[in-house]
């Protein structure tokens, strides 16, 4: 696994959570980052993304919700998700889209229940 996701949790609706992933030089570097995620049953989506240059996207359903960043200087890039809702449960895949191919890393589970 070359990229190491890490801050899935069980969190209350309305609560927060932050996800980071620190991925090694060689890949990071020029890669669009993202997350997606995957909950039981369906189809991994994709949540958020950020280019090399800071350009971000999201999925409609966490617009407003879910803030992704970049660190370059520690190679990481985080996911912000505040407002959480129990249809946010799954599990989050950290991924790199890079010159040397795509990379996922080994997922963080999410659970937003009361």
């Amino acid at each position: 696994v070359q990229l190491q996701a890490s801050g899935g949790g069980l969190v209350q609706p309305g609560g927060s959570l932050r996800l980071s992933c620190a991925a090694p030089g060689r890949i990071y570097s020029g890669a669009t980052m993202g997350w997606y995620r995957q909950a039981p049953g369906k189809q991994r989506e994709l949540v958020a993304s950020i280019s090399s240059g800071g350009y971000t996207n999201y999925a409609n359903s966490v617009k407003g919700r879910f803030t992704i960043s970049r660190d370059n200087a520690k190679n990481t890039v985080s996911l912000q998700m505040d407002s959480l809702k129990p249809e946010d449960t799954a599990v989050y895949y950290c991924s790199a889209n890079a010159a040397r191919g795509y990379f996922w890393g080994q997922g963080t589970l999410v659970t937003v229940s009361s």
